[in-house]
C-alpha cells in the first residue's frame, strides 16, 4: 500500500497525463515486476488494458485480387459471414488499394489469382510489383494468403505464393500458412476462411499504447501481471503457425475425343477465321452450359522442325525436360511450350548462354537464331528451362440436352498478331483450325460456377456477345429450346460485316422465328461509315433494358475483356442512371446489387 505523501504524488502525476501515457506507465510499471526468469512477456495486444481504458478495434483487412472476378466474389462472400459473427473486416480490391497504407495495417489478408503462365491478374499488377520491387518494413502486419489458380498450368498459384514470400520478406508475420486452391475452391477457401476468423476473434481489440510503450514492450518491459488488469485477450499464433498443408487436387477428368465437324464460320471475304469444332466422345461429357473446356494445343511441326535444327541434336535425342525425359521431337511437339516465353525464361536463358538479351517475351526459335546456343550441352540446360504447355479454355457452343452428352461445341477465333515482322498465330486457335475431321483431341471440363443460366427457365435473359462472345449464348438458346423454357431472350451480337461474319446466322434466324429469341439486335461496326457497336444498340433500346432488369432480368457479357467488356459495363451504368434517375454511385450500387444476386455475370478473356 503507498502511504498518503506517495499516494498524492501519484495522483499529481496522473493528473496530468494522456490517455496513452498512462498507458505506458502501465507497462512501464508492468516490467519492473517482470521476474528475472527468462520467460517473454506477451506482446501488448495481448494484454487486457486497465478498467476506464479505451480500445481500438484490430483493423482486419480482407484484399483481392482479381481478373476474372472470381477472388472478388469469394472475398464480398467471406466478408459477408465474418459480420454475422461479429467480425468486421474491411474488404479492399488491390486495384484500389492506396500502397502507402499498407505500413499502417494490423491484420492484412489476401485473395489473390494467378494468370497465364505464372502472373498477377492485371488490376492487382501495381500493387504486385511494388511489393516485389519496393524495399519495406513491415513488422506490425499479420497476414496470410489464400491463391487462386488451375492445377492445369505449371505455375498455377505462383502469385499468391510470390505475395506470401514478399510479405515474409518484409518482416510481416505469417499467421496463417498459404491456402492454395484449385478452380474447386469453395471447400478449401471455407477452411482457410475458419481459421481467418479464429485469428480475428483472438485478436478482438487492441490497446492504442504509445511509440514508447510499444518499444517498451520490444525490450521485455510489458507482462501481464498487474494490478487491474483483466483477462488476457489472447495471443496470435506463431508466426510460423501455418495451416495443414492443402488436400491434393483429386485431379480433372479428361476425355478422349475426336473432331467430328471442323467449319469456318466466316464466309469469303472475310478478314477473320472462325472456327465450328464439335468433338465427339464415346462417353458421357458431365458439362453444363456456360462451363469451358480445357485443350493443351501442340506445337506447329515446322516450328519444331526449326528449333531442333537450331539445336544441333537429333530429333530422337532423349533429353530432360522440367517433369519427364522423352525424346526431342516429342518434348517440342507435346510437352514444352516455346512460343512466347515468359520474361524469366528469357532471363534464365540468357544465363545459360551468357547473352545480353533485352527483356522481352521471345518464341524459342526466335532466341536460337538472333541468340544463338554455343554448343549441345547449353541447349540439354535450355530444355530444363522450358514451362509445360498450358491449356487453353474455350466456353462450350452447346447444349446437353440439345446436342447430346457425348459430343461438346466450341467457337475458336484464329488469332493472328505480328512478331520479329512476321506475320504469327495463336498456338491453341492454329492448332484447331488446322485439325480436319477425324482428328482426337483430350479435353477436360473446367466448371464455371460463376456464368451460369439462371436457375428458372421463366427469368428473362439478355444476352452480350459480340464477336466468339457468342457461343455460351448459343448454348443457352439451345437448352432453352430443348428444355421448352419460358423465359424471354434478348441477344445483342455484333461483328464487323454482315455478309461475312454473322456468326450461327441460320441459326440466330430459327430462333428468332420459333420466338425462343424474343429480341435481337445487331451491330456490324464496319458495314457504314462511323462503327457501331453493341453499346450503340444497347443505348438506343436503354428504356426496355432498364424495363427488362427492373423485372429480374439476367444480364450476360461474353467476349473480349478490353476494351469491349468494359464500354458495355460503362454502357450498362449510364442506361441505369439514366432511366432510373440515379447517380453514378446510385448506379454503380444497382449493378453492384445484381452482380451479388448473380444476375450479372461476364465471361471475358
Amino acid at each position: 500500500m503507498l502511504n498518503e505523501e506517495k499516494k498524492k504524488l501519484l495522483e499529481e502525476l496522473l493528473t496530468n497525463l494522456t490517455r496513452e501515457e498512462i498507458s505506458w506507465v502501465n507497462g512501464y510499471f508492468s516490467g519492473l515486476l517482470q521476474p528475472a526468469s527468462g520467460v517473454h512477456p506477451p506482446a501488448p495486444e495481448d494484454v487486457a488494458p486497465a478498467a476506464g481504458f479505451t480500445q481500438a478495434p484490430a483493423k482486419l483487412v480482407l484484399a483481392y485480387g482479381t481478373e476474372t472476378g472470381n477472388a472478388k466474389k469469394l472475398a464480398g462472400k467471406l466478408v459477408a459471414a465474418a459480420k454475422k459473427k461479429g467480425l468486421n473486416f474491411r474488404l479492399a480490391g488491390l486495384d484500389n488499394y492506396r500502397f502507402a497504407d499498407l505500413s499502417k495495417e494490423d491484420h492484412f489478408f489476401v485473395i489473390i489469382s494467378t494468370q497465364g503462365e505464372g502472373e498477377p491478374p492485371i488490376p492487382a499488377k501495381a500493387f504486385y510489383d511494388q511489393l516485389m520491387e519496393k524495399t519495406l518494413t513491415l513488422p506490425n502486419i499479420k497476414y496470410s494468403v489464400l491463391a487462386l489458380g488451375d492445377t492445369s498450368y505449371p505455375l498455377y498459384c505462383k502469385t499468391g505464393e510470390d505475395v506470401d514470400a514478399a510479405f515474409e520478406k518484409h518482416g510481416a508475420t505469417r499467421v496463417l500458412g498459404i491456402q492454395r486452391c484449385d478452380v474447386d475452391y469453395e471447400e478449401d477457401a471455407a477452411a482457410w476462411f475458419e481459421k481467418v476468423m479464429e485469428i480475428a476473434g483472438r485478436a478482438g481489440t487492441v490497446t492504442q499504447p504509445s511509440k514508447t510503450a510499444v518499444l517498451a514492450a520490444g525490450a521485455g518491459a510489458v507482462t501481464g501481471v498487474q494490478t487491474g488488469i483483466t483477462s488476457p485477450v489472447g495471443s496470435i499464433p506463431a508466426a510460423n503457425g501455418a495451416t495443414p498443408a492443402a488436400k491434393k487436387p483429386a485431379g480433372k477428368k479428361y476425355y478422349d475425343g475426336r473432331i467430328s465437324s471442323n467449319i469456318v464460320l466466316n464466309d469469303h471475304g472475310s478478314e477473320k477465321q472462325t472456327y465450328h469444332i464439335e468433338i465427339s466422345t464415346e462417353e458421357e461429357v458431365t458439362y453444363e452450359c456456360g462451363d469451358t473446356i480445357g485443350i493443351v494445343p501442340r506445337n506447329r511441326p515446322d516450328v519444331v522442325a526449326r528449333i531442333i535444327a537450331l539445336s544441333g541434336l537429333p530429333g530422337t535425342e532423349e533429353l530432360q525436360a522440367s517433369r519427364l525425359a522423352a525424346p526431342l521431337e516429342e518434348l517440342l511437339t507435346r510437352h514444352v511450350n516455346v512460343c512466347y516465353l515468359m520474361g524469366n525464361t528469357v532471363k534464365k536463358y540468357a544465363a545459360i548462354t551468357g547473352h545480353t538479351i533485352p527483356d522481352v517475351r521471345m518464341d524459342l526459335v526466335d532466341l536460337l537464331r538472333i541468340y544463338p546456343v554455343a554448343d549441345t550441352g547449353q541447349f540439354r540446360e535450355v530444355i530444363k528451362i522450358l514451362l509445360p504447355i498450358a491449356p487453353r479454355l474455350y466456353t462450350v457452343a452447346s447444349s446437353p440436352s440439345a446436342h447430346g452428352k457425348e459430343e461438346v461445341h466450341i467457337t475458336v477465333a484464329r488469332d493472328r498478331f505480328m512478331a520479329e515482322d512476321e506475320q504469327r498465330f495463336g498456338l491453341c486457335s492454329e492448332f484447331l483450325g488446322d485439325q480436319p475431321a477425324g482428328t482426337p483431341l483430350t479435353f477436360y471440363v473446367h466448371r464455371e460456377k460463376n456464368f451460369k443460366m439462371p436457375a428458372s427457365g421463366g427469368t428473362p435473359m439478355i444476352m452480350i456477345g459480340p464477336g466468339t462472345g457468342i457461343a455460351p449464348f448459343r448454348s443457352f438458346l439451345a437448352e432453352r429450346d430443348a428444355t421448352g423454357a419460358d423465359g424471354r431472350n434478348w441477344l445483342f451480337f455484333g461483328e464487323r460485316h454482315f455478309l461475312t461474319d454473322f456468326l450461327y446466322q441460320s441459326e440466330i434466324q430459327a430462333f428468332v422465328e420459333t420466338g425462343v429469341l424474343e429480341k435481337i439486335n445487331l451491330a456490324f461496326s464496319r458495314d457504314q461509315e462511323h462503327k457501331v457497336y453493341v453499346q450503340h444498340r444497347m443505348l438506343a433500346n436503354a428504356a426496355e433494358l432498364y424495363e427488362w432488369m427492373e423485372a429480374g432480368a439476367h444480364v450476360y457479357v461474353s467476349g473480349t475483356k478490353d476494351p469491349m467488356s468494359k464500354d458495355v459495363e460503362a454502357c450498362l451504368l449510364k442506361i441505369i442512371g439514366q432511366e432510373g434517375q440515379l447517380s453514378e454511385e446510385e448506379a454503380k450500387a444497382y449493378l453492384d446489387r445484381m452482380d451479388k444476386e448473380n444476375r450479372y455475370q461476364t465471361d471475358v478473356y
